[in-house]
């Protein structure tokens, strides 16, 4: 663990580490100083160890033992950029903060909370603003009167995010996007304290940028995909009417989301629905609306749910299969058989080592049993990071 964190910090060049450093000093309850500290680094080149220095003692004191030395560029360039991180933590003088967001790119993380009670700082942030952190903060900056109807900056934002070039180099995940348009379209945050008025051509224009990263040009540049055989498996039990903790969106909108970013990619990917005793084909095709792709998954719902089913039908249908993907809001149903049984049965069958990925959309918990069985992964809750660890498993990297 430790050459790890070592070998993260001396992989960086030095202004980038800088940037990192200075946007997020700490990070659920560690910092910075808490890593150099537990690993023991030792910088692996003079910009590397600059910015440890100030990462262990503060601006001040770097300040003054390199002021009297002769740096090379990238030492000079990591000081100027840290001098204006510390100067604008400084700075009340609101043309003076603007400035130093429009000439050294800083960010949200660099600024104070006074500095973000003005609107002109906030249209200053948003002209280089990263798209992912745009989607994110489109409520607040609504709420906050920059982004009124019909302003130039609203428009501004709805063409940056449905522009394909930008899409494409932001590599946004489909779900990011969703999950952002659905908490805009809740209109307030998690807490209640911000609200705001939504604004219809930003929800037109997320809308268009979820579809365009599913399929826009070649949607291999948004999506990795893993070129294996899968089945996508959703359970249609009334369960799947509840909320993804975290997100506004339903269970069943989330593994309809799920569901379509992986058929984009993958040319054979089979989507099942099943229930306590039925499995039902779902047709899930290119130019299908996620309204469209839920409404196909939900329309036989039932009260409870057996997951061993997919692999049972896969079996008895000889159909090889590389991975079993199990998207289901309550996995604590009892089940007609073993989930890993089953999965042993059609690698026996079919002669491949397949895999097979229980995914809870929320945390309620698993039944399935605790087993050594590197091919089957549990995953209890939902976000972003559960589709790479699914993709990695298809890999076969875990």
């Amino acid at each position: 663990m430790r050459k790890a964190v070592s070998n993260w910090y001396n992989g960086q060049d030095a202004m980038t580490l800088a940037t990192v450093v200075a946007k997020c000093k700490q990070q659920s309850g560690w910092s910075h100083k808490d890593l150099l500290k537990l690993s023991h680094t030792k910088p692996a080149n003079d910009g590397v160890s600059l910015v440890c220095k100030y990462i262990m003692k503060g601006w001040k004191e770097i300040k003054t033992e390199y002021a009297d030395k002769e740096n090379p560029e990238e030492v000079l360039k990591v000081l100027s950029y840290l001098e204006v991180v510390d100067k604008i933590k400084h700075s009340s003088d609101e043309t003076e903060v603007i400035t130093m967001i429009e000439e050294h790119a800083l960010e949200r993380e660099h600024l104070l909370t006074s500095h973000l009670k003005s609107r002109n700082v906030w249209r200053a942030l948003l002209k280089e603003m990263p798209l992912r952190l745009l989607m994110k903060r489109l409520g607040k900056m609504t709420a906050k009167k920059i982004l009124d109807p019909g302003s130039t900056e609203t428009q501004t934002v709805c063409d940056r995010i449905q522009n394909e070039v930008i899409l494409k180099k932001a590599r946004i995940h489909p779900f990011t996007i969703l999950v952002a348009l659905e908490n805009y379209k809740k209109g307030q945050g998690y807490k209640g304290k911000t609200k705001w008025e939504t604004e219809g051509n930003i929800i037109d224009a997320m809308d268009a940028a979820f579809y365009k990263s599913l399929t826009g040009g070649d949607s291999a540049e948004y999506l990795e995909p893993v070129d294996k055989n899968l089945v996508i498996a959703v359970d249609i039990s009334t369960s799947l009417s509840s909320v993804v903790p975290g997100t506004s969106l339903s269970t069943a909108v989330a593994a309809a989301a799920i569901t379509m970013s992986f058929s984009s990619t993958e040319a054979n990917t089979q989507v099942l629905a099943y229930s306590s005793g039925a499995l039902i084909p779902c047709s899930v095709a290119a130019g299908m609306t996620l309204e469209q792709v839920t409404a196909e998954m939900i329309k036989t719902p039932s009260d409870c749910t057996d997951c061993t089913l997919p692999m049972a039908w896969a079996t008895e249908n000889e159909k090889a299969v590389d991975v079993f993907i199990i998207l289901t809001n309550n996995p604590i149903w009892p089940f007609s058989a073993s989930p890993v049984e089953a999965l042993k049965k059609h690698r026996q069958k079919m002669g491949i080592f397949s895999k097979f990925v229980m995914c809870g959309l929320t945390s309620t918990g698993h039944a399935i049993a605790d087993t050594p069985d590197r091919g089957v992964l549990s995953i209890c809750g939902f976000d972003l990071g559960a589709i790479t660890l699914i993709q990695n498993m298809a890999h076969s990297m875990i």
